[in-house]
């Protein structure tokens, strides 16, 4: 871990609640012995720099033998960045990838044109009582991205950069702040961080990035003398310098941003695109369900079921 003289705030008192330009409430939505809170996409507001989809996974806690089962399902024009706190995912994929990841580490997978995925508890992890908690996102490929390839990378705890400053240790999931890049590969610009403050600590979010938000999972923070909880997503007006304080209870954040994209996006059900005729195609692929022959296919060891294209 490394001090950053970056990290080292303003007065937090010169932030302005004006300056928060869209505060969202998440929605909730049980998934069946879970709980999950979507911030992005809101009504008021698609994306954050490129993120398009922002997912709060639980808390929950689960009895032996339980766990999550997210069947295979497809993706385009997009990449997912699956991040833990407690708990454990089975990551499967239609180019071979069999990856389980633990707290601290970072999946990320790149649909480009097409890929199907699963994500389960892990046989290890349904050994006993166990909890789950997280974060999932999608950020939205560049218009020259959305034909590759897909691809994918898991890249462990240790290798992801940690950064301090008085009350703060942040560790660098995505892009670049602060002087640190993290090693994942991207085609945007952008940033995206996990960030404990101790209670009262001040954190500044990076002031090189056009769209900047945080999402507050654990604790509190303050701006211009109003208390934020945790469930709430806040996105900042670009070029402000922001600074924000933690409350007596000390926060978790997951702060996050970067250029802003070219144009809208479409997204229908797992599908993101510049256009809907790629939605449409899209749709049409996964229905015919012609694996290895057409645009999409199934992971090799997680064959046996899929979650099948919705009627809307």
């Amino acid at each position: 871990m490394s001090w950053n003289p970056a990290l080292e705030p303003g007065c937090p008192d010169a932030i302005g609640i004006d300056q928060i330009e869209t505060l969202i409430v998440p929605r909730s939505r049980d998934l069946g012995g879970f709980e999950v809170r979507r911030a992005l996409p809101a009504p008021r507001r698609q994306m954050v720099g490129p993120f398009i989809f922002f997912d709060q996974a639980g808390p929950a806690e689960f009895l032996t033998g339980q766990g999550v089962d997210i069947r295979p399902h497809p993706h385009i024009g997009l990449g997912t960045v699956t991040y833990l706190y407690r708990g454990d995912f089975h990551h499967r994929d239609s180019i071979g990838s069999d990856q389980v990841i633990l707290p601290g580490a970072v999946n990320w997978m790149v649909a480009g044109k097409g890929v199907s995925h699963s994500e389960r508890t892990s046989t290890q992890g349904r050994a006993g009582p166990h909890s789950l908690f997280g974060i999932q996102t999608w950020i939205a490929l560049p218009e020259d991205r959305e034909d590759m390839d897909p691809t994918f990378e898991h890249h462990g705890k240790d290798t992801l950069p940690r950064i301090e400053a008085e009350g703060v240790e942040a560790r660098l999931i995505l892009g670049h702040a602060y002087g640190e890049r993290a090693p994942v590969t991207l085609y945007s610009d952008t940033f995206y961080l996990d960030v404990v403050l101790q209670p009262g600590a001040r954190f500044p979010l990076p002031d090189d990035h056009e769209d900047r938000g945080l999402y507050i999972t654990q604790g509190s923070v303050g701006i211009a003398g109003q208390e934020f909880e945790a469930g709430r997503m806040m996105v900042f007006r670009p070029g402000d310098r922001i600074t924000v304080a933690a409350g007596p209870r000390g926060a978790r954040l997951m702060a996050l941003g970067g250029a802003t994209m070219n144009g809208p996006r479409y997204i229908w059900w797992n599908f993101v695109a510049s256009s809907r005729e790629r939605i449409e195609h899209a749709k049409a692929e996964w229905r015919a369900a012609d694996w290895g022959q057409g645009l999409f296919d199934l992971p090799p060891t997680d064959r046996d079921e899929f979650i099948p294209l919705p009627d809307r």
